[in-house]
């Protein structure tokens, strides 16, 4: 009997339940494994928030590019020489030049290398182009870069100075967020991430221009003194396009920010020499 009450006691004494220390050690272990879970699960959504923001800018930005580029290289199409009658012409159906300037456009060409042309200019232009490719389909490209917004609008050619017939109220946000003109501050900001940016401290040309320079030499920027008397509209062969878009707001980890610098260069095929 002594044994049979032993086996008995042991028995009752293994089913015991957990004791109110073992339930809270196992309950701040599990809050403690929850926690983590949660945290890698917030860092992860706001990585996630990050590189998607990031790739968005930058895809707008690179498609920005080759918009520009492509409409930089179909300028001056088609011009007067491409035609036979000329006495049924309008100022509407051939390119008087690729690229329109002010003052007196259409008529003498100012001097870029003088400073004597307002435009074109390093934030903005107007591009004459036939898109469609039909008879009489002449038509004004313009982009501005307003702030940190890139304008870009899509007018028909009347055969007027485009400066002056057409509001820049009409264009329309191309891409956002183009830091090439930016304050000093976002400088000073861009910089501390990324010590390449802005050389010299001063704002980046959305656009540059180049003329042919002296017999046998390169392509010089049209707006230099090099340029000389081939610093002007007329002569202009190429645009170098330099886009620098920052995503919307900083990094949510880091809290730095993300820019890239793009640059494509368009030739125009149909110089006006």
């Amino acid at each position: 009997m002594k044994g049979f009450t032993s086996r008995e006691g042991s028995a009752s004494r293994g089913t015991r339940g957990f004791t109110l220390v073992e339930m809270l050690v196992s309950m701040g272990i599990f809050l403690v494994i929850c926690g983590s879970a949660f945290t890698l699960l917030g860092v992860s959504q706001q990585r996630y928030a990050s590189e998607s923001q990031v790739v968005n800018s930058f895809q707008e930005a690179r498609l920005g590019l080759d918009q520009m580029v492509r409409d930089v290289s179909d300028a001056g199409y088609p011009p007067l020489n491409q035609f036979e009658d000329l006495a049924v012409l309008t100022p509407a159906d051939y390119a008087v030049t690729p690229v329109a300037w002010s003052p007196n456009y259409p008529g003498t060409p100012c001097s870029m290398s003088g400073g004597a042309c307002t435009t074109p200019e390093q934030w903005g232009m107007f591009i004459e182009t036939n898109t469609s490719q039909t008879f009489g389909g002449m038509q004004y490209i313009r982009y501005k870069l307003n702030g940190t917004t890139l304008y870009r609008g899509v007018f028909p050619k009347l055969g007027q100075d485009p400066y002056t017939a057409i509001n820049d109220n009409q264009l329309v946000p191309f891409v956002q967020n183009v830091m090439n003109n930016a304050s000093p501050a976002q400088m000073a900001q861009i910089q501390a991430v990324y010590p390449g940016m802005f050389p010299g401290g001063l704002p980046v040309p959305l656009f540059q221009y180049w003329c042919p320079g002296p017999v046998g030499g390169s392509p010089v920027d049209c707006t230099s003194p090099a340029a000389g008397a081939n610093g002007i509209p007329t002569n202009i062969s190429a645009i170098t396009v330099t886009l620098i878009v920052m995503t919307p707001t900083p990094d949510a980890q880091t809290g730095k920010v993300h820019v890239v610098q793009l640059t494509g260069r368009g030739t125009v095929v149909n110089t006006f020499q």
